[in-house]
Order: C-alpha cells, then sequence, then structure tokens
C-alpha cells in the first residue's frame, strides 16, 4: 500500500475503488485503509439495497469480495441484536458506522495455559460506542470482541472490511472462556438473498453427552450456529 494521504470525501463507489487499488498490494497499512474508510460520509441511498435485515439476529450481506484479497459486507442489526464474543481467524478488521449506532466491547484472550477443566470468566479490557460515520479496527492481536445493538428503537448498520477473507471464526463463553469453531455465511450476496443450502453441524457444534445439560452459552451458540448455517 502507499503512504498518500486521503483528505477529500469519498463516494461509496470511489471507496470500493479505493479499496481494490490500496489491496492490490500484500501489506496491509492499516491507518491509510482506516482513513480511506473516515473519507467516505454514509449515504442511505449507497448501500440500502445491500440491507437487509431479519428479526432474529444480525445479518452478514456481502457487497464486494475484493477479488480474493478482502470481503466488504454490510452487517444490519435491529433493536437489541449481538453478536457472540468472537475473533477475527488472524485478520485485519475495520468497521465503520452507516447508520445508528453500536456497541463494541473487548476482551483479552482466555489463559490457555491453566487447567482446561477449570472455568474462568473472561475479562474486558475496553468498550466503545460507535456513532455514525466512526470507524474501528481490531486484530487477534488485539483481543476478542463483541458487537451490540443496545437501541431499544433503531436499528443500525456496520460496514466491515475483513483481509483477508476468512469462514470461520471462534465465539466464546464469557462466563467459562470457553471457545466453539463456527462456520459463517452471507445472509445475502450483492443485494440478493443467498439461496438455502442445508449443511451439517461440525463436531464443535454437536448436541452434549445426555449425561449433563447445555450450558446456557451452548445453547444459545447452537441456536446461533444453526441460524447462521441453515438460515443463510
Amino acid at each position: 500500500m502507499s503512504g498518500k494521504e486521503i483528505n477529500c470525501k469519498v463516494s461509496f463507489e470511489e471507496l470500493i475503488e479505493k479499496l481494490h487499488e490500496i489491496f492490490e498490494s500484500d501489506h496491509v497499512n492499516i491507518e491509510e485503509v482506516q482513513q480511506l474508510m473516515e473519507s467516505y460520509e454514509s449515504n442511505p441511498l449507497d448501500w440500502k439495497k445491500f440491507a437487509k435485515f431479519d428479526s432474529f439476529r444480525y445479518t452478514r450481506n456481502l457487497v464486494d469480495e475484493g477479488n480474493g484479497k478482502f470481503n466488504l459486507m454490510l452487517l444490519c442489526w435491529n433493536e437489541g441484536h449481538a453478536s457472540s464474543i468472537h475473533d477475527h481467524a488472524n485478520s485485519h478488521c475495520f468497521m465503520k458506522m452507516l447508520s445508528g449506532g453500536l456497541r463494541e466491547i473487548r476482551f483479552s484472550w482466555p489463559d490457555r495455559n491453566e487447567d482446561s477443566s477449570n472455568d474462568h470468566s473472561m475479562t474486558r479490557i475496553a468498550e466503545n460506542l460507535l456513532k455514525t460515520n466512526q470507524v474501528c479496527y481490531i486484530h487477534d492481536k488485539l483481543g476478542l470482541h463483541r458487537v451490540e445493538n443496545v437501541s431499544d428503537k433503531d436499528p443500525a448498520v456496520s460496514l466491515h472490511l475483513y483481509c483477508p477473507p476468512f469462514d470461520q471464526c471462534n465465539t466464546f463463553d464469557e462466563k467459562t472462556g470457553k471457545s466453539m469453531t463456527c462456520k459463517v455465511t452471507f445472509w445475502s450476496k450483492f443485494g440478493n438473498r443467498t439461496p438455502f443450502q442445508q449443511e451439517s453441524l461440525p463436531a464443535a457444534a454437536s448436541a452434549p453427552s445426555p449425561r449433563r445439560k447445555r450450558t446456557e452459552w451452548e445453547h444459545s451458540t447452537l441456536l446461533w450456529f444453526a441460524d447462521m448455517v441453515f438460515h443463510t
């Protein structure tokens, strides 16, 4: 990437075009990408065709595949929708608010050196309130996070860039630090609903032994995962 500063406002189309130019290189200049995303001033007329909402959970809607170097997508959050605590498969994650607001809560990684039989609650390390046109960045080196729309009356829309793209990540139980690998898919691509494809759950998301009850986290994660696989 070049170190050239971006001082002027860009349109949504120009934003995508310049992202393609930036990612012609294999080097990720975090400040340059963040500055470029900040240079776009949100206008719903630009992205409304990609904004697909679901009544039960937030949606991931692919806008551009970035020639395999990155994925650009809209995430749509109805009132009260939230993600699980998750990582980003060692990818760079840039998030820009297009409409409404979101709360981001960051967590440190669970201590993997401790006895796995002992449960330890996860440690919160930061909390950010993101408003329209603000941009934030996270990478696994900086920790994990959960994103949530805390409003009880206003939906929210955020623009996410992931470099490189990934199709699975780990989710974490805040109470125990235990993780589960989940597949991530798209509710829509390029403004069109993705076709229904039934897939089998991986071993990590299979039902636990009948000798014990599912924890609250296991139950909610299985529901979240089933929705991601079967309804996207």
